[in-house]
């Protein structure tokens, strides 16, 4: 599947003609971009992009395997599906991918409802960075994907089931830690902990964008860790974070979590592919659709 997957992000860049679109497109590096496509034209033995300092263009070659090269992903989708139906003719089975975050609360509660509604249904769970659930969804190794800020992918439908109210994440002795609510102007002057932008650009910039909106231009520390549930960096004081709600449960003792003002949001969306979907990914969606509404998750806080 490795030469499929460089196809696919040969297309993405010769359809953007500019590698940086591209990566944000396909939620990678763009260095790990450069190195797939380069790999690909090695491996072919062939330049497919002519680059200059500020587009790519295809060659002659990138030109026929762009005209060529999205029937033949299209096909292999469809093949892919069609022989994991032979596995799961005897009882009806769902592969869903779920991110760190949404495993506080979203995952848990969706999984219990689907379990509820459909116990014959047999789901197995992945945990996996953002990037791993848009490129399985993408080629079929996922039959849905449970991300936050998910990018726009043709391939894919984006369905949002949760509206989190987000708050920041201090030390219990921090001087803000007895508000009942934290204004985010009052953070000015805080170093913020994030991720790195490639690890979830939608993500990444849905946090600077509160910011943004109190005028406010943080110094970062990026996470060393992908998964650090101790949140290390703001138990030993070096900065904040801001976190959805679900992430109340378990925190620390040494921390606390309270809500922003103005309130904000992040949007959490169950990713699915636009054709060929199975059964079990409908009963999916209506699972999702009912517990979002008997959750309230999908209403806007005051």
């Amino acid at each position: 599947m490795s030469e499929l997957r460089r196809l696919r992000y040969f297309l993405a860049v010769a359809e953007e003609r500019n590698f940086t679109r591209a990566a944000e497109r396909l939620h990678i590096a763009q260095p790990a971009l450069s190195r797939q496509i380069r790999q690909l034209e090695q491996e072919l033995g062939v330049r497919l992009l002519d680059r200059t300092t500020h587009s790519v263009e295809p060659t002659e070659a990138g030109r026929l395997l762009m005209e060529r090269g999205a029937e033949l992903c299209e096909s292999a989708d469809r093949l892919w599906r069609d022989v994991r139906g032979f596995a799961e003719s005897e009882r009806d089975a769902l592969t869903l991918g779920y991110s760190t975050s949404t495993g506080y609360g979203t995952a848990p509660a969706l999984l219990a409802a689907l379990a509820s509604a459909h116990p014959h249904l047999a789901v197995t769970t992945r945990l996996l960075p953002t990037a791993d659930i848009v490129s399985g969804v993408t080629d079929g190794t996922l039959d849905a994907g449970l991300v936050r800020c998910p990018p726009p992918t043709p391939e894919l439908v984006r369905t949002v089931v949760r509206l989190e109210p987000q708050g920041v994440l201090l030390p219990a002795s921090h001087a803000l830690a007895t508000r009942d609510s934290v204004e985010v102007a009052s953070l000015a002057g805080e170093r913020l902990l994030v991720h790195p932008r490639e690890a979830n650009p939608g993500h990444f910039d849905a946090i600077l964008g509160i910011f943004e909106g109190a005028g406010l231009a943080p110094q970062l520390l990026l996470r060393q860790l992908s998964f650090d549930a101790a949140h290390t960096p703001v138990a030993r004081g070096e900065a904040i974070s801001i976190l959805g709600e679900s992430a109340v449960d378990g925190l620390p003792g040494t921390l606390v979590w309270r809500p922003l003002r103005p309130t904000s949001t992040i949007e959490l969306h169950l990713l699915t592919r636009g054709r060929g979907r199975r059964p079990a990914v409908a009963q999916l969606l209506r699972t999702a659709s009912e517990t979002a509404r008997s959750e309230g998750w999908l209403h806007s806080p005051a």
